[in-house]
């Protein structure tokens, strides 16, 4: 596989941890797309599983995998993703985004379901190094965009960003019998901020404003992550949709990239 000059950024909607052991088209979109992209150095993943209120990397050689879920099969909490950390860049993330603060985590953390559930779909072997970004709640929503916009020389440097959460995430509204489709509103918002991403990504933050916003995101956690994508492709780029759909009415699985018109073909 031939290597490229910058590399992609992408923003999974991971909907259910079962993902990391099913096979369906959303993991089908993210396996191709593993295998589409030329090995990067390491991953920075974002995911909205890591909520607390600061902001930090994961710092550790041997991340832990961690199960943060309840009431599902043990076939899934025996799901282990070894993949090596890289220290070395947590401590280039934290002086690349200065003026802002990025505390190191040698310990604590490691890598969620939001990550995990992803890359073992893109990454099976876990052999590429990840590093993980808490998303800090206690900031507004414009420091996130700016924060993802100063990640943008990352993709230079030959790390791969894979934020990971949802554009539609209401678990309350869930109809379990809606395996394939969604609630009108949840489908009204998913498109309006397709339009509105792969249009003009830096303005994002437009969608806090849509009449369905509240109910499509009751909670920021999962939306944060795509607000880190929409600042990266505001640097260069566009966004484009590489699978699209909801389930259970009430959660968007569309997923989204950028940089990947530059990406080599698969071997």
């Amino acid at each position: 596989m031939n290597c490229i000059s910058d590399m992609p950024t992408l923003f999974v909607g991971h909907g259910s941890p079962m993902n990391a052991l099913e096979r369906n088209s959303y993991t089908d979109a993210w396996r191709k797309m593993g295998e589409a992209i030329a090995s990067p150095r390491a991953i920075l993943a974002i995911s909205a599983h890591w909520f607390i209120g600061s902001t930090i990397l994961t710092a550790m050689s041997r991340p832990r995998t961690i199960h943060d879920f309840d009431g599902f099969p043990a076939e899934l909490f025996a799901v282990n993703y070894p993949a090596p950390g890289l220290p070395e860049l947590a401590g280039e993330i934290a002086e690349l985004v200065k003026p802002e603060w990025v505390g190191a985590d040698i310990d604590q953390w490691g890598l969620d379901h939001g990550t995990w559930s992803v890359l073992a779909h893109m990454y099976p072997k876990a052999d590429i190094p990840v590093v993980q970004l808490s998303i800090n709640a206690l900031k507004p929503m414009e420091y996130h965009l700016r924060l993802g916009a100063r990640l943008a020389e990352l993709r230079k440097r030959g790390v791969l960003i894979v934020a990971s959460g949802n554009v539609v995430h209401n678990l309350r509204a869930v109809d379990w019998r809606n395996r394939r489709g969604g609630f009108d509103w949840a489908l009204r918002f998913d498109e309006a901020a397709k339009e509105l991403l792969t249009t003009n990504p830096g303005d994002v933050l437009r969608l806090l404003e849509h009449a369905d916003f509240d109910r499509s995101v009751p909670t920021p956690d999962h939306f944060i992550p795509l607000v880190y994508t929409a600042g990266l492709a505001a640097e260069g780029g566009s966004l484009e949709t590489f699978v699209e759909g909801t389930t259970l009415g009430s959660i968007s699985m569309t997923s989204y990239s950028t940089g990947t018109e530059r990406r080599s073909d698969a071997s």
